[in-house]
């Protein structure tokens, strides 16, 4: 897991395997209260992470089209097509 990589430098499959980790930790219920509170507060750093690497990647996305005329076209998808 990569707990010691600041999250700016956490990919997105590092960032959502260490958040699914915090869950199943927090999920557990065996933690003391500030251990789970410090948890709770990295899990959602994480999810933020995530969430932000999801729409970087879906902005970035685009759609190869052929027209009639056989000539291929590039346009970039909207958010939430």
């Amino acid at each position: 897991m990569a707990k010691n990589k600041s999250l700016d430098k956490l990919t997105y499959e590092e960032a959502f395997q260490e958040l699914q980790a915090v869950v199943e930790q927090l999920e557990a219920g065996e933690l003391p209260l500030q251990e789970s509170l410090a948890l709770f507060e990295r899990g959602q750093a994480l999810s933020a992470r995530c969430s932000n690497l999801l729409e970087k990647a879906q902005l970035r996305l685009t759609e190869l089209t052929s027209g009639e005329d056989g000539v291929i076209t590039e346009r970039e998808l909207e958010v939430g097509e």
